[in-house]
C-alpha cells in the first residue's frame, strides 16, 4: 500500500514538477520562494510551511468573515478537503442525544468528537468528563485564522489528535490604534446573529473584546437555540523578545432537541456554560523561541432528557461540572544552519462530577473522577541544501490509569522548484479513553486502553501560470486498532478495545486567480473505508467563486456530498447538492450591507438520522466599522 501511494504521487507529481520548474526558470520575478506561509500548528514555533511534512490547510480572516457564519465549523467543513462536520439545523449544535457538531478528518473523529483535537492558540478544548469538544464554543468572531492539520498530530499534541488538529488562532495587534466592528443579521426562522468587536493597542498594551448574541426558533417545533459569548484577550509586550497574553472565553447556550421525526421528544432541553482561561508568556529571538502556558477550562451542564409523546415526564435533571487544567512548556532552538530542535513538556489534569438531581430534592451520583497526564516530546528538523527538509519526533505520554504510549513521527519535504513541493510523513496517533467511557453509564469499563492508529501520507503542491493557479493533491492510508466500541458482553453493553479502522483516500485543493476581480476555488475528498464510519462521506466536492469589483463582493459555492452513512446497521446513505450565495455592498468606508441564501436548491437531506435539515434559508444584515 505505501509503495503504491508513493508511486502514484511520483507519477502525478513528476510531469507537473517539470512544468513548474520550466516556468520558474523563465520568470525572474518568481525566483523567491513562492510557497511560503507561516503556520504554528504543525510545529510549536512559527514555521515556514515549506519545511513541514504534514498537510496543513489555512483559512484566513477574509475567508472566515465573508462567510457570515456564527460558527467556524461550517466554514472549515466547506473549505477544507477531508473535513466533515455534522449538523441538524439552521443554528446551534447542542449536546447529548440528538446533538450534532461531530468533526471527522479522513473518517477519524467520532460523534461526539473525541478523535480530532480542537485548540485555541494551542490550548486543548475538550471536556474533562466527556472527553470531547463542545462545537457551539468555536465562534468566527474570535478567529484571525484557522489552521487544520489533516492527519495524526499526537507527537506535539498528545491524546485526541488521532485524526488531526483544528487550531483557532486569535489576532495579535501589531500597530497602535483602536477599532470597533459591529455586525447584525436577521433571517429565516426568526434567526438573529449579532456581534461586537473592539480592539486597541497603545504602546506595550493591547486588548481585544468580542461580545456576541445569537438565537433562532429553529426550523422544527421545540428546536429553539440561544447563545451568549464573551471573548477577551489582553497582551503586554515585556520587551522586544518577550510577550505575555491573558485569554478569557465564556459562552452560555440553551438548546432544545425536538427528537427525531420518528421519535419526537418534549422538554429535551439543555443549559450549557463553558469557560476557558489561559496565561501565556512567549519568547521569540533570532535562534530560539518558545512559551510557557497555563490554562484552565471549566463547564457546567444541566440537561433535561425529555420524554416521548404520551409518556411520563422524567423526574430528574442530569447535572455535571467538569474541568481541565494544564501547563505547557516548549522551547525551540537552532543549533546550526538549517537546524531546528524543539523540546516540550505537557502536564494535564482533567475530570469532574456528574449527578442526577430529582425534583423531590434527592441526588444520585454518577461520577466523581479525575485523571492526570504527563508527557514529554522532542522534535528535530534539518534543512539540507535549502530544498530537502527531514523531520522527526518522539513523544512519551503517560496517563494515570491507561498507562504509557510512545508516539513516533517522521517525514520529509522536498522543494522540487521555487513553485512546487513534495511531502511525505508517517505518524502515529492515539487517544486515551475518556472518563465517560471508563466510569459513566452502563457501557463503562475502567480497564480501557488507548486507541492507536498510523497515518501514511504523501502530497504534492504547486503554483503555475505566474502564480495564478495553486493546487495540492494528497494521498493517505490510515490503519488503526484498539478502537473503543460498545459490544454486548454477558447480556449487557460494555466498552472494549476491540475495533479496527482502515481508511484510504485522496484529497485535492485548487485555487485560480483569474484576475483582480475573480477567484475560483475547488476541493475534493475521496474516502474509501474498509470498516464503514458514520457521518463520513465517501465523496465531498466543493466548487466556489468569488467576485470583487469596487464596492461589491459576491461569492457562491456548490457542495456535493455522497456516500454519507447516517445509519451503519441498515446502510442508510444520503446524497445531496447544496447551493449557497452571499453578497455584500459597501455603502461607505465604514458601513456595508450583506445578504446570503443557503440550500437554494431546497434539497431534502439529513446528516443526523431523523433530523431533516432546513430547506432554503435567507438572511441579511449590516456591518459597521470605525
Amino acid at each position: 500500500m505505501i509503495k503504491r501511494l508513493f508511486l502514484a504521487l511520483f507519477i502525478v507529481g513528476t510531469p507537473l514538477a517539470a512544468l513548474t520548474q520550466a516556468q520558474g526558470d523563465s520568470i525572474k520575478e518568481y525566483r523567491h520562494h513562492s510557497l511560503d506561509e507561516v503556520v504554528v500548528t504543525g510545529t510549536r514555533d512559527e514555521t515556514d510551511i515549506r519545511h513541514l511534512p504534514m498537510t496543513i490547510s489555512v483559512l484566513n480572516n477574509q475567508q472566515i468573515k465573508s462567510r457570515y457564519e456564527q460558527s467556524l465549523l461550517p466554514v472549515i467543513s466547506e473549505q477544507v478537503p477531508g473535513v466533515f462536520v455534522t449538523s441538524r439545523g439552521v443554528l446551534g449544535y447542542g449536546v447529548a442525544a440528538g446533538s450534532s457538531g461531530g468533526i471527522k478528518i479522513r473518517g477519524i473523529g467520532g460523534s461526539p468528537t473525541t478523535g480530532v483535537l480542537v485548540l485555541i492558540d494551542g490550548h486543548p478544548q475538550y471536556m474533562g468528563l466527556m472527553g470531547h469538544s463542545v462545537a457551539d464554543s468555536y465562534q468566527s468572531i474570535m478567529a484571525d485564522k484557522v489552521e487544520v492539520v489533516r492527519g495524526s498530530a499526537s507527537v506535539l499534541y498528545g491524546s485526541n489528535a488521532l485524526g488531526g488538529v483544528i487550531n483557532i488562532v486569535s489576532r495579535k495587534l501589531q500597530e497602535d490604534g483602536g477599532k470597533t466592528d459591529a455586525r447584525v443579521s436577521y433571517g429565516s426562522y426568526n434567526t438573529l446573529m449579532s456581534e461586537l468587536s473592539m480592539s486597541n493597542r497603545k504602546g506595550r498594551f493591547s486588548s481585544i473584546l468580542n461580545v456576541s448574541y445569537d438565537r433562532t426558533d429553529g426550523h422544527r417545533d421545540n428546536m429553539e437555540y440561544e447563545q451568549y459569548s464573551v471573548y477577551s484577550k489582553l497582551g503586554f509586550q515585556i520587551n522586544e523578545n518577550w510577550n505575555a497574553f491573558i485569554h478569557l472565553n465564556v459562552s452560555r447556550f440553551d438548546a432544545s432537541n425536538p427528537g427525531s421525526i420518528a421519535v419526537p421528544l418534549i422538554d429535551n432541553d439543555s443549559e450549557i456554560s463553558r469557560g476557558i482561561s489561559s496565561l501565556s508568556v512567549e519568547n521569540n529571538c533570532d535562534l530560539s523561541s518558545g512559551a510557557f502556558k497555563f490554562f484552565y477550562n471549566w463547564g457546567r451542564h444541566k440537561i433535561n432528557d425529555g420524554y416521548q409523546v404520551g409518556a411520563t415526564p422524567v423526574t430528574y435533571l442530569f447535572n455535571s461540572k467538569d474541568m481541565m487544567s494544564g501547563l505547557m512548556w516548549y522551547q525551540s532552538v537552532s543549533l546550526f544552519s538549517g537546524n531546528r530542535l524543539t523540546a516540550g513538556i505537557d502536564v494535564q489534569k482533567f475530570g469532574g462530577e456528574a449527578w442526577n438531581s430529582f425534583y423531590d430534592g434527592n441526588l444520585s451520583d454518577l461520577a466523581d473522577k479525575s485523571e492526570e497526564v504527563v508527557a514529554g516530546y522532542i522534535t528535530a528538523r534539518q534543512n539540507i541544501n535549502s530544498v530537502l527538509t527531514v523531520d522527526a519526533g518522539l513523544r512519551l505520554d503517560h496517563h494515570s490509569t491507561a498507562g504509557s504510549e510512545w508516539i513516533p513521527q517522521g517525514g520529509v519535504s522536498y522543494q522540487v522548484s521555487d513553485l512546487s513541493l513534495i511531502r511525505a510523513i508517517v505518524s502515529k496517533g492515539f487517544r486515551n479513553p475518556s472518563l465517560r467511557e471508563m466510569y459513566m453509564f452502563p457501557p463503562q469499563n475502567p480497564d480501557l486502553k488507548a486507541e492507536r492508529l498510523v497515518n501514511y501520507e504523501v502530497s504534492f503542491s504547486s503554483k503555475v501560470f505566474i502564480n495564478k493557479l495553486s493546487y495540492s493533491v494528497s494521498l493517505f492510508y490510515i490503519k488503526g486498532d484498539n478502537m473503543i466500541q460498545t459490544v454486548s458482553s454477558g447480556g449487557r453493553p460494555l466498552n472494549l478495545n476491540s475495533g479496527e479502522i482502515e481508511n484510504r483516500g485522496a484529497e485535492l485543493s485548487v485555487n485560480y486567480r483569474a484576475n483582480e476581480r475573480w477567484l475560483l476555488t475547488a476541493n475534493y475528498s475521496l474516502l474509501d473505508m474498509e470498516k464503514l464510519v458514520l457521518a463520513a462521506p465517501e465523496n465531498k466536492l466543493y466548487l466556489g467563486a468569488v467576485f470583487k469589483h469596487e464596492n461589491w463582493h459576491i461569492s457562491s459555492g456548490i457542495q456535493y456530498i455522497s456516500g454519507l452513512y447516517v445509519n451503519i446497521h441498515d446502510l442508510s446513505q444520503e446524497e445531496f447538492l447544496l447551493l449557497n450565495i452571499r453578497g455584500s455592498f459597501k455603502l461607505s468606508r465604514d458601513v456595508s450591507l450583506f445578504v446570503k441564501g443557503e440550500n437554494l436548491l431546497a434539497q431534502e437531506y439529513e446528516i443526523n438520522e431523523g433530523y431533516p435539515m432546513p430547506k432554503a434559508t435567507f438572511s441579511g444584515g449590516f456591518n459597521i466599522s470605525f
